[in-house]
C-alpha cells in the first residue's frame, strides 16, 4: 500500500513588469518545460526576504529584466505535486506590478527557457496558466483602467 502523500506549503513571489513601446503596453513572459508553457516570473522567497524584494529578484533572475515595483496586484494559490518526494505541495504567489527600468531579456537564467516582451493582448492570450492570467486581467485593469474581457459594452 502506497503511502498518502506528505503535505508542503510554499510562498513564492513575482511580478508583471512592463513598458510603453509608442500606444502599446508590453509586459514580459518567460517560457517554461521546453517552451510548451508561458508564465509570469516568479520565484520561491528566501528566507529574510520580503515579498516585495523576492519579486524584484526573481523577475531580474528569470526574465533579465529590472523594475520597480507600483502596486501588488494580489495572489494565487494553487496544489501540485511532486511525484519523487510524494508531496502534495499548496503553492501561494504575490504578483506585484513592476515599471521596467533597465536590462535585457537576452538576460535570463537558466531556469527558464525563454524570455519575452510581448503586446498585454497577447500576453493574454499566450499565457498558459488561469491564475497568471488572471493576475495580467489585474495589471490590465491597472494600466490602462479597462476591465478587460468582462467589460460590457457601451449602448
Amino acid at each position: 500500500m502506497k503511502k498518502p502523500a506528505s503535505l508542503k506549503q510554499q510562498i513564492s513571489s513575482g511580478g508583471v513588469i512592463f513598458r510603453h513601446e509608442g500606444d502599446l503596453v508590453e509586459v514580459a513572459l518567460v517560457s517554461v518545460k521546453g517552451g510548451r508553457f508561458w508564465c509570469l516570473p516568479k520565484g520561491l522567497i528566501d528566507k529574510g526576504e520580503t515579498p516585495e524584494i523576492t519579486a524584484v529578484r526573481e523577475v531580474r533572475e528569470e526574465s533579465g529584466l529590472s523594475g520597480k515595483i507600483i502596486d501588488k496586484l494580489g495572489e494565487i494559490t494553487y496544489w501540485y505535486y511532486i511525484q519523487s518526494d510524494n508531496t502534495k505541495c499548496r503553492k501561494t504567489v504575490h504578483f506585484y506590478l513592476m515599471e521596467y527600468t533597465g536590462g535585457d531579456i537576452s538576460g535570463h537564467d537558466l531556469e527558464v527557457d525563454a524570455a519575452e516582451w510581448f503586446p498585454l493582448e497577447t500576453a493574454l492570450q499566450k499565457i498558459s496558466f488561469k491564475g497568471d492570467r488572471k493576475i495580467l486581467e489585474k495589471a490590465k485593469t491597472a494600466l490602462t483602467g479597462e476591465g478587460g474581457l468582462h467589460e460590457k459594452a457601451a449602448g
